[in-house]
């Protein structure tokens, strides 16, 4: 049986794909709307929903956040199967303005993935990690999304490997350079998202 880790990264995957399927859908590349991956995350959201309570605390936010990121994707598409129904999408054929628009596409993508806070970076302040745990799992989240808006992986990366990645880094960079604050920095370098560990003066 899946863990509750594993059924929210199959929930994070099958919106990502219900959002590819749609856009497919509304390029004319499908007939039909995705309605059976539609279907399968309104089970998980249900499922969940309704079993909140033996969800930890870094699973319950990851797990609001899903849902915000879904509840939002359904109502675009609503909207769009509509002017669709309606004749006022316009259709773009042939290989090449389709690949124009996957190229765009991609670039917005990873665009948006470090817009969330000014200079392009995501940041945040932590003195004592193990007692901010909601800055942190805000944190992860945002790291997270940046890596995967940007097409790369992360399966390996998890909640508990993240906490403890932070509160290490924080503690040694406390110890070693005998300040009390160090500044997280999500951020794209060459083309990679990146998390730095800054010191705070």
């Amino acid at each position: 049986m899946p863990t509750i880790d594993e059924e929210l990264s199959q929930m994070e995957r099958d919106i990502r794909q219900l959002k590819i399927e749609y856009d497919q859908y509304f390029g004319g590349g499908r007939k039909r709307p995705p309605s059976e991956i539609e279907w399968r995350i309104d089970l998980m959201v249900k499922r969940y929903g309704e079993r909140g309570g033996d969800m930890k605390h870094g699973q319950r936010f990851r797990f609001s956040n899903l849902t915000q990121t879904y509840a939002k994707y359904k109502e675009i598409f609503r909207k769009k199967v509509q002017q669709k129904e309606e004749g006022k999408i316009q259709r773009h054929f042939g290989a090449a303005a389709k690949a124009i628009e996957a190229e765009r596409a991609q670039k917005q993508q990873q665009e948006r993935a470090l817009a969330a806070a000014p200079g392009g970076a995501f940041r945040i302040t932590c003195s004592e990690p193990e007692k901010e745990t909601e800055k942190i799992d805000k944190l992860y989240q945002a790291f997270l999304q940046a890596k995967e808006k940007a097409g790369e992986g992360t399966g390996k990366l998890t909640p508990e490997s993240f906490n403890e990645f932070v509160r290490k880094k924080t503690k040694d960079l406390q110890t070693q350079k005998n300040c009390r604050e160090v500044e997280y920095v999500i951020e794209m370098t060459n083309g990679q998202v990146k998390l730095k560990a800054l010191v705070k003066s």
